[in-house]
């Protein structure tokens, strides 16, 4: 299975062409797959992450293949001052207007309730729950006041199922998905379509080393193996496209059918 941006192979269109994109944590794994494929489609993305270098390699690669790309870091769950100015600043990166927010930055420490670090408990928190609360606070506006826009949250097949060891994780993850009907809710009428993608097993950069666990955890789904980021950045230019006008507040399970058979 491979796995790196070189391996991405989706051909370009421009269902996306003069739309501009953030995406979260798109310095790695799903996140990097996301800007790729949205850039093939057209779109100005920012590519974000903590790292520069990490980020600027990304951002470079999808130049090299005919996208455009900018680069605005920041550790978003700082605080909330810290989320605002990245909004900001991705702002004037895309040139003064945001069209589609990708909220792809998360963590996903885990452990028995008892034992989960107090530093771990704040991060998830902040992280997974507050900083999508804080980006959509800061952007959805003016996507309302133009009549237009786009929030696609990632949330995960794990919010759907109670696992021991691994509590808080899926919860920020179900609160995401419970947000993303009340965006919907709150913004739908003024052109701002939410939704969410859930994604299953997911083989990245990040977890080969439990490859094993992944293979297991979905051989007796549907599909039999672990995801690949692109699968899920195929779901998430669906709905950030004019394809999915009349979506809103829905989440697209890409779990290879994890959940349907799960017994």
């Amino acid at each position: 299975m491979t796995l790196t941006s070189s391996s991405l192979t989706p051909s370009r269109d421009d269902r996306l062409s003069g739309r501009t994109a953030i995406v979260t944590g798109s310095s790695s794994g799903i996140g990097e797959a996301i800007a790729h494929v949205l850039a093939l489609s057209g779109a100005h993305v920012v590519v974000h992450g903590r790292s520069a270098a990490r980020a600027t390699a990304v951002a470079a690669d999808i130049t090299e293949r005919g996208g455009r790309a900018s680069v605005v870091t920041g550790d978003l769950a700082e605080s909330p001052a810290a989320a605002r100015d990245f909004a900001a600043r991705a702002v004037e990166a895309l040139g003064g207007q945001v069209d589609i927010l990708v909220n792809n930055a998360g963590i996903f420490p885990v452990g028995p309730t008892a034992d989960l670090p107090d530093a771990d408990v704040a991060a998830l928190l902040a992280t997974n729950i507050r900083v999508p609360h804080d980006l959509v606070g800061a952007l959805a506006p003016a996507m309302a006041a133009r009549g237009e826009g786009v929030v696609v949250n990632i949330t995960s097949w794990m919010a759907n199922v109670g696992t021991p060891g691994v509590a808080l994780y899926p919860a920020t993850k179900a609160a995401l998905s419970h947000l993303t009907m009340a965006w919907a809710a709150e913004y739908g009428r003024h052109g701002v379509r939410v939704n969410a993608v859930a994604p299953g097993a997911t083989l990245t950069p990040g977890n080969t080393d439990a490859v094993a666990i992944l293979e297991a955890m979905t051989s007796g789904s549907p599909a039999g193996t672990p995801g690949r980021p692109v699968d899920i950045a195929f779901a998430v230019r669906f709905l950030a496209s004019d394809e999915s006008a009349y979506i809103h507040g829905s989440t697209i399970d890409v779990d290879g059918g994890i959940i349907a058979a799960r017994v």
